[in-house]
C-alpha cells in the first residue's frame, strides 16, 4: 500500500467489499445456501479486510470467512421464505446517512468520486444492495431472538460461571438530578421560523424530495440523517400535538405547520400500519436573543437559591418548574435509557452537561448553565449530583442492569446458535470441493 493512501482506512475497508465487486472481471461461486451465492470475491474481500486489520485467527482464516458468510446467506434465505421486507425509505435512509458520514471523513463528494473513480450515484447504486442485505439479516437475526428473556435466578447463575477476568470495568459513575428551563420564543422568533418552514413546505409540493430537506434543515439530527423519518410508532410514542395531525394524514400527504414543546414540524406521511404510523418530519426552532437566554438564566438563579436556602427541594423544586417532562415528574432523576438505571458514565452525558457535572460534590448544586436537548435545542440547567459510584469490576450489587443485559445477550446467542444448527439440517448447501476439508464451527455444512 502507498505511503500516500488519502482516503480514510477505515471507510476502504467499508465501502471496498461492495463498492470494488464490479472490478472483478473474473468471478467464482464457492458456496451456495438456498437460494443464496457466496462468491470468490467475498471472501477476497472479507480476508483482505482481516489481514489489513491485522486480524489473526487459529486455523484457516478463509474457512472462519466462509462460515460466517454461509450464516449470514441462512439469514437471508430465511427471510424471503418469511417475507421479511426492508422498505425503500429505510434503505435510503440507512444509505443517506452512511453515505453523509463517509463524505464527512474525505472532504467531499468530489473526493469520494475521484477516489473511486465513480459518481456519487453509482457509488450509491453498489452500495444499496449490501445495505439492504445487512439491514435483512439484521431483522431476521431480531425475529429470531424478540423472545428471549432471562430470570432473575439466569442472571444471577450467569454472574457465578463468567470468569472474574471477563467481567467489564465499570468506569465512575453519576446519579444525577435536573432542573431544565427553555428559553422564552418571542412572537419574531417564532413567525421567523414558520416562515422558514413555508418556504421548505412550497418546494416539497412543488416536487423536491422531503427526504433531502430534512437531511438539509431539520434540526431534528437524529431522524435528519435518515431523511426525516421517524419510524413506526404508536400515537402514545408522539407528543399529543406531533401524533393529532400525523394520524390524520394520508400516504404522502405533507402536514401544515405544527407547534409542539420541540419546535415548529412538517410532516410527511409515508405508511400507515395498524395502531402505528411511519412518517417524516422537518422540525425548526426558533432563534433566541441574548435578552432571552438571560432570561431563563436568571429565573434558575432565583430557583437554585430557594434551594439552598431550604425553602424547597431539588425534588420538588424539579417537579414545580422543570420544563423536560421526562425527568420532571420524577423530582430531576435522570434514567439511562441503555441501562434503565439512574447511573451515567462520562460518555452518556453532552459535554456541556459533563464539564458542570464532573466538578461537583455529592448534593452541590451547580451554577446555571447552556446545553442541549436531544434535539439540539438551546435549553438552560441547574444540576445536583446525588451520588457516584467509583469505577469498579461488574458486580450484581452495583450493576445488575448490565450483568442482565450480558446474560441475556449470552442467551440470545445460544439460541441464535441452536436456530442455525437446525436450519443447516434443512436447508440446502453447497460447498466448492476446495473448502471440503475446512473444520467449521457448526456441524451439517458438508452434507
Amino acid at each position: 500500500m502507498k505511503s500516500n493512501f488519502s482516503i480514510p482506512f477505515f471507510l476502504f475497508l467499508f465501502l471496498s467489499s461492495a463498492v470494488c465487486h464490479s472490478q472483478f472481471v473474473v468471478d467464482q461461486v464457492l458456496g451456495v445456501v438456498g437460494n443464496e451465492k457466496i462468491l470468490l470475491s467475498d471472501i477476497e474481500q472479507e480476508h483482505l479486510r482481516m489481514r489489513m486489520q491485522g486480524t489473526t485467527e487459529e486455523g484457516d482464516m478463509k474457512c472462519k470467512i466462509l462460515e460466517e458468510l454461509m450464516i449470514h446467506k441462512l439469514l437471508l434465505h430465511q427471510a424471503a421464505i418469511d417475507s421479511i421486507e426492508i422498505t425503500d425509505n429505510t434503505i435510503d435512509g440507512e444509505l443517506s446517512r452512511r453515505l453523509k458520514y463517509f463524505v464527512s471523513q474525505v472532504g467531499s463528494e468530489a473526493a469520494l468520486e475521484k477516489y473511486f473513480n465513480k459518481s456519487i450515484f453509482q457509488i450509491k447504486v453498489d452500495l444499496r444492495s449490501s445495505i439492504k442485505e445487512s439491514l435483512l439479516a439484521q431483522q431476521m437475526q431480531a425475529k429470531i431472538v424478540e423472545n428471549v428473556a432471562v430470570t432473575p435466578s439466569e442472571v444471577k447463575r450467569f454472574y457465578r460461571q463468567i470468569p472474574q477476568d471477563s467481567l467489564p470495568t465499570i468506569p465512575k459513575q453519576y446519579e444525577v438530578r435536573q432542573i431544565v428551563l427553555n428559553p422564552p420564543a418571542s412572537e419574531k422568533a417564532n413567525y421567523a421560523v414558520r416562515e422558514k418552514l413555508l418556504k421548505i413546505r412550497e418546494r416539497i409540493l412543488k416536487g423536491e424530495r422531503f427526504s433531502t430537506l430534512a437531511v438539509a434543515y431539520s434540526e431534528d439530527r437524529a431522524s435528519a440523517t435518515r431523511g426525516g423519518e421517524l419510524g413506526f410508532l404508536p400515537r402514545e410514542g408522539l407528543v399529543k400535538a406531533f401524533s393529532d395531525v400525523a394520524f390524520r394524514l394520508k400516504d404522502g400527504q405533507v402536514s401544515q405547520i405544527v407547534e409542539s414543546e420541540f419546535g415548529f414540524h412538517i410532516i410527511q406521511m409515508i405508511e400507515h400500519r395498524g395502531d402505528e404510523v411511519n412518517v417524516r418530519h422537518i422540525l425548526m426552532t426558533p432563534e433566541y436573543s441574548p435578552d432571552q437566554l438571560l432570561e431563563a438564566q436568571n429565573k434558575l438563579d432565583s430557583i437554585a437559591t430557594l434551594i439552598k436556602n431550604d425553602s424547597l427541594s431539588f425534588e420538588h423544586a424539579a417537579q414545580r418548574f422543570s420544563q423536560d417532562k421526562k425527568t420532571s415528574l420524577g423530582g430531576g432523576l435522570l434514567i439511562n435509557g441503555q441501562t434503565n438505571t439512574s447511573l451515567f458514565e462520562r460518555e452518556h452525558f453532552v459535554p456541556a452537561d459533563y464539564y458542570v457535572i464532573r466538578n461537583l460534590k455529592p448534593k452541590e448544586i451547580s451554577a446555571p448553565f447552556e446545553s442541549r436537548n436531544e434535539h439540539g435545542k438551546i435549553v438552560y440547567k441547574i444540576v445536583m449530583v446525588t451520588r457516584t459510584v467509583p469505577q469498579h469490576k461488574a458486580n450484581l450489587d452495583d450493576d445488575y442492569a448490565i450483568i442482565q443485559m450480558m446474560a441475556k445477550s449470552n442467551k440470545q446467542q445460544e439460541v441464535f446458535l441452536d436456530w442455525v444448527k437446525s436450519k443447516i439440517k434443512t436447508t440446502y448447501v453447497r460447498i466448492d470441493p476446495s473448502y471440503l476439508n475446512c473444520s467449521f464451527e457448526m456441524e451439517g455444512w458438508i452434507k
